[in-house]
């Protein structure tokens, strides 16, 4: 029995492996906060999630619609989909209890635990069925339709019947009959376990009736070598049955914790969902496209981690960057620009891996990758300077990218003097550009960022963060020409309360361009 309802044609790996810079997308883009939320303090929906958005930058829009049909099935029936999950825990767990320890190696031992465990999971799979009955016509995904048709198919009231059949006879209540051959030194060999004859006999046939040739012996009550005997020959006639069986309960094991693995990244789905719906933000299913259509636009896009740690609605943006390939992000400190930048990695990770996204509308390309390139704080242990390190970071990231990858640059570049960081930041990105890389960039290099403007380059959009004439930031992103200043006097007022000098040479708060390094 197969689950697809994470692919069409294949089960969900669990013990893939996460992409290299799978640490750096964590950090940079605060996803251990959408894990906590999809888990609820559940460590295995931490770690499905965890590999689902992370490694799901491979799927092809079909697979994300596919997905997203399904999530769908179970965003209105949430109460059948838990009751799934649930069978499916029970069944791991029940399965758990039941172990062999020292007594492993004895086909014995080993088919008396398959029978109870392939009763339980019977029972368990009952259960299955009758959901499958009871509730396959309220959904309409395809990959619903077909797991609900597969229980129906393979699941069927025969098949329970011939289980039951099978798990009774294997209790040998009526004895083992096993044959065997005479080998080298009269050593038996061969040895087979047969079926006892089905024969249907009353009390009085059984008793006065003729009985076949055969020779008997017993065995001493104190003859303990005798059962030990004993005791051999009938594991030699049961090893390989117990062996099938031992197989045959580890099989339906493995699509419990297939279904399980699945269900997971749908119940931590529902659980995020509920989260976002307490504070009233809203979702959407995103429109996907293949890379080549160059869409990127979106409306009401927020920062779902931001709108989880505060535990309220926080600005969302409308943005068009359809056909293009950089998105340049300038204007004051505080307004939001990070925010964004954050909102833009989540959301591509969320539409790639099946997810609903944090916004009113989203439609995008997908990508064969994503990376981040945020500043880092000062590390007492570096051996070189922080502009090293960031060269040395931004080299790891050439190593690995490819065409139709996205990067997502934060305040890179900044630890030198403006002239020489905007013309690293400048090459860097042209050379990207070159490949059909995705850029966005928040930067407060001015001259790296009119550099591009002037180029009134079709495919670049110039965003900046917002900031009404009294000084107040809005938080939302407008289209407009980076500006020289990125009001850092504004904070300095806030702060201090007092107005900031114009000499910034007596006031290091002040840069020359009346900004400070935060945002």
């Amino acid at each position: 029995m197969k689950v697809f309802l994470m692919y069409k044609d294949r089960n969900f790996d669990l013990q893939q492996e996460l992409p290299s810079n799978a640490q750096a997308l964590i950090q940079d883009l605060a996803l251990d906060t959408l894990f906590n939320a999809m888990a609820c303090g559940d460590e295995f929906l931490f770690e499905v999630a965890r590999k689902a958005l992370l490694a799901g930058l491979n799927n092809d829009p079909d697979i994300i619609i596919y997905r997203q049909d399904i999530l769908k099935d179970c965003l209105e029936n949430p109460a059948i989909i838990r009751a799934i999950y649930d069978i499916a825990i029970e069944s791991i767990e029940r399965e758990k209890k039941n172990y062999l320890g020292i007594f492993s190696r004895y086909p014995a031992a080993i088919l008396h635990r398959s029978l109870e465990v392939l009763q339980l999971f019977v029972e368990m799979l009952k259960k299955l069925r009758t959901i499958a009955d009871e509730h396959a016509g309220k959904f309409r995904s395809e990959g619903f339709t077909a797991f609900f048709k597969m229980l129906n198919r393979e699941l069927s009231d025969e098949y329970f019947a011939i289980i039951q059949k099978h798990l009774r006879e294997l209790q040998f209540r009526g004895g083992v009959l096993i044959s065997a051959e005479l080998g080298k030194g009269n050593k038996g060999n061969n040895y087979i376990l047969r079926k006892p004859l089905d024969k249907k006999q009353g009390w009085m046939e059984r008793i006065f009736g003729p009985r076949p040739a055969v020779h008997t012996f017993s065995i001493a009550e104190r003859d303990e070598s005798g059962a030990r005997a004993l005791a051999e020959l009938k594991d030699r006639g049961i090893n390989l049955v117990a062996n099938a069986l031992a197989q045959s309960a580890d099989h339906i094991l493995a699509f419990f914790k297939t279904l399980r693995a699945e269900l997971a990244f749908y119940i931590g789905c529902l659980n995020l969902h509920g989260r976002l719906s307490s504070i009233e933000e809203s979702v959407c299913f995103p429109l996907p496209a293949v890379p080549g259509e160059r869409r990127y636009s979106f409306k009401g896009l927020y920062d779902a981690c931001l709108a989880l740690t505060l535990g309220r609605k926080v600005v969302g943006n409308d943005v068009n960057a359809d056909r293009k390939d950089l998105v340049i992000i300038t204007g004051a400190n505080q307004g939001g620009k990070s925010t964004f930048l954050r909102s833009i990695g989540l959301a591509q990770l969320m539409i790639q891996c099946g997810m609903f996204v944090p916004a009113e509308f989203f439609c995008a390309s997908t990508c064969d990758g994503l990376f981040t390139h945020y500043k880092r704080e000062e590390d007492v242990t570096m051996k070189s300077g922080k502009l090293d390190e960031e060269l040395n970071r931004m080299s790891d990231i050439v190593d690995l990218i490819t065409a139709h990858s996205m990067v997502l640059f934060n305040e890179s570049f900044a630890a030198t003097n403006e002239r020489e960081g905007s013309e690293i930041a400048r090459q860097i990105v042209g050379a990207l550009l070159d490949k059909h890389i995705r850029v966005f960039f928040v930067t407060h290099l001015y001259e790296f960022a009119h550099s591009f403007y002037d180029k009134n380059m079709a495919n670049a959009l110039f965003l900046r963060a917002e900031r009404q004439d009294d000084g107040s930031r809005t938080l939302k992103l407008i289209v407009g020409e980076p500006l020289q200043t990125s009001y850092g006097e504004d904070l300095y007022n806030s702060i201090f309360g007092t107005s900031c000098p114009s000499d910034s040479a007596s006031n290091p708060a002040c840069s020359s361009d009346n900004s400070l390094v935060m945002d």
